[in-house]
């Protein structure tokens, strides 16, 4: 009876298969208020709602688990029950709008399609290039697209084959590796052009608590798509672990937090009117990385990381710290940092004492990627032209720059287009990735360093390379040392094929593991 359902019965740890995240919830759920063991409980208490012959429950949550949901989960409310079950849900052809909302919840993990990796300039099979369309935003808006669409495809070939001549292939590099490095450097040129209406797949990985979360965001959005795509997350949660999610339906529980954050949207949009703080006139905003505040000092950080193997109070770390002369105290943070052969060996928690707000203004693109790090605070504007859109130097060597421009002003075109009609909330669907949005990233130095040395690495896009190098420069300015810790930070802003190193590593495990391609 239990051999279906836990990977061993023998050893004090195991996995729980074949059975439905309900019931997977409630063993775990008992824990605080069961002496036994979980295999145990399951014998005791769950295995006789399993089919004959021990097979899984087929989607079936069993009464008994849905009997303890209802008992504990709804009617105490107790919310830890909810996070030890979860599902993967695919949510395919969203727009690279939604794909925001659908990432801004902290507690889950989600793949996305990537604009770097895969172009977009082919027809779908059934026509028409891949962007998000409904009949409300009129005949107009799918014109736009497509010729948008069509100018980075015709460009993508253009862009390609100045890359090649730009950087010939080299007598050691595999020429496998040297094409699909040419492919990413000319989607990676291009892809500001992309509009925001673009549609990607995502998946998605949550506990119970997260998906409710993430459902009840998505139906207070005022975006159409948002509150359709909340609803078709939610059916599908019922059919794998209803009883997580049963709570979204209920008028008193969902439905009140729906309209509680309906409200909250429309009082601080009225504030925000009221303030004059709404849409701007345009002006000269090019790109930029300010650090806004700054909370907290190196001596608290080296406090901090000598916290947890002392005996004494911080206070009295401090004042020992406060004696110390310059060059000692960067002895010490070198000691406490260590040597740190990869970007992933990282100084302990101690790094979390010191807290940076930057205030940043990019293109979505690089807003994209860098919205996505999802242990700090990132807030957003609403997309607009207002902030302008740049051309990289880059496609116009390739002799793109024209038609480049050019689906910028489409772009733009159809976004006006759309705010003059009243669909203020669909408006940023038409504009390319390559417009500016303002941003906030609030984030601690041990998340700072992840971040910037992560996204500054030379394989990464241009755009966000320049955000992290800035980052870094900031918080080198303030806190010299918590800079210097920051070894892996690439610092070159030459043009070079991003991609070539890690194609040809890519290659070499491929020949190492077998046959060459």
């Amino acid at each position: 009876m239990l051999a279906p359902h836990f990977t061993n019965l023998d050893r004090p740890v195991f996995a729980l298969v074949n059975l439905p995240e309900t019931v997977k919830g409630a063993l775990f759920a008992r824990y605080s208020r069961y002496s036994g063991t979980v295999r145990r409980l399951y014998l005791e208490e769950f295995a006789g709602d399993a089919p004959e012959g021990g097979r899984p429950f087929d989607e079936e949550e069993g009464s008994r688990a849905a009997q303890l949901y209802e008992r504990v989960f709804l009617g105490y409310g107790d919310d830890s029950i909810a996070q030890v079950g979860g599902a993967h849900i695919a949510c395919e052809w969203v727009s690279n709008v939604l794909t925001k909302q659908l990432q801004r919840g902290r507690l889950a993990a989600y793949l996305e399609q990537s604009t770097r990796y895969i172009p977009y300039d082919k027809p779908l099979p059934g026509g028409g290039y891949r962007f998000y369309r409904d009949d409300r935003l009129g005949p107009e808006f799918a014109a736009a697209m497509d010729e948008i669409f069509a100018i980075y495809s015709r460009s993508l070939t253009e862009v390609e084959e100045w890359a090649a001549e730009r950087w010939p292939r080299g007598g050691e590099e595999p020429e496998g590796a040297w094409r699909r490095s040419i492919r990413a450097k000319a989607l990676d040129l291009l892809r500001g052009l992309l509009p925001a209406a673009t549609l990607s797949h995502v998946g998605i990985y949550a506990s119970g608590q997260a998906y409710e979360q993430l459902i009840m965001r998505l139906m207070a959005s005022p975006l159409p798509e948002a509150r359709e795509y909340g609803g078709m997350i939610l059916a599908e949660l019922k059919r794998v672990m209803p009883s997580f999610v049963s709570r979204v339906d209920r008028p008193d529980r969902g439905g009140e937090w729906v309209s509680y954050l309906e409200d909250r949207r429309a009082r601080t949009e009225a504030w925000v009117s009221r303030l004059g703080l709404g849409r701007r006139a345009e002006g000269d905003d090019s790109p930029s990385v300010e650090l806004i505040h700054v909370d907290g000092s190196e001596e608290d950080l080296l406090a901090s990381s000598l916290f947890e193997a002392a005996s004494a109070p911080e206070t009295e770390i401090l004042a020992r710290i406060d004696v110390l002369d310059r060059d000692e105290r960067a002895e010490l943070m070198a000691a406490l940092v260590g040597e740190r052969s990869n970007r992933r060996h990282r100084p302990g928690r101690g790094f979390e004492a010191l807290r940076y707000r930057f205030e940043i203004v990019s293109d979505y693109g690089a807003f994209r990627d860098l919205q996505r790090h999802r242990m700090l605070t990132c807030q957003w504007q609403r997309l607009s032209p207002d902030l302008g859109a740049g051309v990289p130097d880059e496609v116009r060597e390739a002799g793109a720059g024209d038609e480049f421009e050019r689906a910028l002003e489409i772009s733009r075109g159809e976004y006006e287009r759309l705010a003059g009609a009243g669909l203020h909330e669909q408006a940023p669907y038409a504009l390319s990735l390559a417009y500016r949005i303002r941003y906030t990233l609030d984030l601690n130095a041990r998340e700072a360093m992840h971040l910037i040395e992560l996204r500054s690495g030379r394989e990464g896009h241009p755009t966000y390379r320049a955000v992290a190098q800035a980052m870094h420069e900031r918080i080198a300015a303030v806190h010299p040392g918590v800079a210097a810790a920051m070894t892996h930070v690439d610092t070159s802003v030459e043009p070079r094929l991003e991609r070539i190193m890690s194609e040809i590593r890519t290659h070499r495990k491929r020949v190492s593991a077998g046959p060459s391609e």
